[in-house]
């Protein structure tokens, strides 16, 4: 008589996991907080905005014009940023930018006048050019293409953070605040949130490694391991030079694609609050606290998208499928703009789908850019796609001076939102990205 032995089979652990998810430990959690302070110094404004509009006489439209200034800045400085970093290393530049932009958001403190307004803006673009894309060309040092998805969905998740912490806690500050030493609220939410970005500057200078080979953390074995993976991805890039990039079609293509996308990210961060105020909701950190449902829900899509795209290895649907229920939020809103229930419904699928398409998109320029040209590409695309942040903010705020309404202004953004969808599934060959 024979007898079965059950038993579960052993599972096989790949051991490049273990050794991508102690590199992801290392210095993830650092590049996620500082991701998440600089979106809050960034779009910040977007709360002052409740205050600081009556203090400094601003209109609709010149508040636009101010919060988007920021972005040409930012465009104009971007490459060249980015190139001083592929030169000079992560680890000094990120620091600099992150000290100097946060003097700068703490000056806001002191404008008093639009046109001092304006100036700050600008300059606060130019000092913080170069981060984010500073951070996915990083990202490109330490991960191959089909570890790199779940790593900027990480990396990006600090924006649905950002509110998440930084919605009440800005209503907090502009409520608890206003009138202490003589300051108004929106002149404290300057100087509080500007803090921590130089301490994490700080920390980032001492901190980082800026290539493989600098790891003294890393046996020489586990280096060599990492450098394979990293030359065998390299190996299937169409763009490595600065030149290739300034006249490839696909990466202006690209600029394009991210245009739509990002009109609807600075939507939502520059007039969630403006939104939801719209709706009869008036004490700022009532309006903070419902800034956290959007920004929950699309924490949640994110992070379990960017699993379903590195587990699928499929990239466009991906995409796509979060631009088109963004630009459904984005319609809602338009269409129901005194209804507190529909408005946060609006407002959360519009949060859901950009905030999961953006770390999405970056797999895209990131399976064909290599070297040098990774580092400008990187750049181009992101700060071109970033005008949209100047336009965004502008156009509502002109939109909404001359119609009295948000509506117009957030039916374009759905429009540019449904437009970049299907550029994405027409143009984008499912066999370049989908690795």
């Amino acid at each position: 008589m024979f007898t079965r032995t059950s038993f579960s089979p052993a599972v096989e652990v790949n051991p490049g996991d273990t050794l991508f998810r102690r590199v992801a430990w290392r210095f993830m959690p650092l590049l996620f907080v500082g991701y998440v302070v600089a979106y809050l110094d960034r779009v910040n404004v977007g709360f002052a905005k409740l205050q600081m509009l009556n203090s400094l006489h601003l209109s609709e439209a010149a508040y636009g014009l101010g919060a988007g200034l920021f972005f040409i800045g930012y465009f104009l400085f971007e490459v060249p940023s980015n190139l001083l970093l592929h030169r000079l290393g992560a680890r000094r530049w990120i620091a600099r930018i992150m000290v100097t932009w946060a003097a700068l958001s703490m000056a806001t403190a002191w404008v008093d006048t639009p046109f001092m307004f304006y100036v700050v803006r600008f300059f606060l673009g130019v000092a913080e050019a170069g981060f984010f894309p500073g951070m996915i060309l990083y990202l490109t040092y330490w991960f191959p293409s089909h570890r790199r998805g779940k790593m900027v969905a990480l990396l990006m998740a600090g924006n649905p953070v950002s509110g998440l912490v930084g919605g009440p806690l800005s209503g907090y500050i502009m409520h608890a605040l206003h009138g202490a030493w003589g300051f108004e609220g929106w002149q404290w939410l300057f100087v509080v949130e500007a803090l921590p970005s130089i301490v994490l500057g700080v920390l980032i200078f001492f901190y980082l490694d800026d290539r493989v080979a600098d790891a003294r953390w890393l046996s020489s074995a586990e280096k060599k391991q990492i450098q394979q993976e990293i030359a065998a991805d390299a190996a299937v890039h169409t763009h490595a030079s600065v030149r290739a990039v300034f006249t490839s079609a696909r990466v202006w293509l690209l600029c394009l694609i991210l245009f739509g996308i990002v009109m609807g990210s600075y939507a939502i961060g520059f007039w969630q609050p403006t939104i939801i105020r719209g709706t009869g909701v008036s004490d700022p950190l009532t309006i903070g606290l419902l800034t956290t449902i959007p920004y929950t829900a699309a924490l949640i899509s994110m992070i379990a998208t960017g699993r379903s795209a590195d587990r699928s290895r499929e990239r466009r649907w991906h995409i796509a499928a979060p631009a088109l229920i963004a630009a459904a939020g984005f319609g809602i809103c338009a269409m129901n703009g005194e209804s507190a229930v529909l408005s946060m419904i609006g407002l959360t699928l519009a949060a859901i789908g950009v905030v999961t398409a953006l770390p999405m998109f970056w797999a895209l320029p990131t399976a064909f850019l290599g070297g040098t040209g990774a580092a400008a590409g990187i750049a181009l695309i992101n700060c071109t796609g970033n005008l949209a942040g100047f336009i965004s903010p502008a156009l509502i705020g002109w939109l909404k001076t001359l119609t009295h309404t948000l509506s117009s202004g957030l039916f374009v953004v759905a429009g540019t939102l449904t437009l970049s969808a299907l550029l994405i599934l027409v143009f984008i060959p499912a066999r370049l990205v989908n690795r």
